[in-house]
């Protein structure tokens, strides 16, 4: 049974990294590791300031990523992940401009 199991588990892993290995494949697992690396930016961030904290780095990050999976997901015809970026996306641009809105203010009137 264990061996029956590992032959299956070999052979998914074969199929879906090995057989199905492509330039769209490098695309979305590279779109994945920088939307991911979003997190490592965030945990450094806090963990350096002692608090909770979003640079504006999270937000590029999170847009990179973002687009280069919505585009994936379109690619390969995923309606899941192109809902799920689309929305996603809009909410990095509009935490963008208020970042941009907020720096173009007197430190007097800043949001804080």
């Amino acid at each position: 049974m264990l061996i029956n199991i590992g032959t299956q588990l070999g052979a998914f892993f074969h199929e879906v990294f090995v057989a199905k290995f492509d330039f769209w494949l490098v695309f979305g697992m590279v779109a994945q590791f920088l939307f991911a690396g979003r997190f490592l930016v965030q945990w450094i961030s806090s963990e350096r300031a002692g608090k909770s904290i979003i640079p504006v780095a999270f937000w590029f990050f999170s847009m990179g990523g973002g687009l280069m999976t919505l585009v994936y997901g379109v690619v390969k015809r995923e309606p899941v992940i192109i809902v799920g970026q689309t929305f996603g996306i809009l909410v990095y641009l509009r935490n963008l401009y208020f970042i941009n809105r907020d720096r173009r203010l007197p430190a007097s009137q800043r949001a804080q």
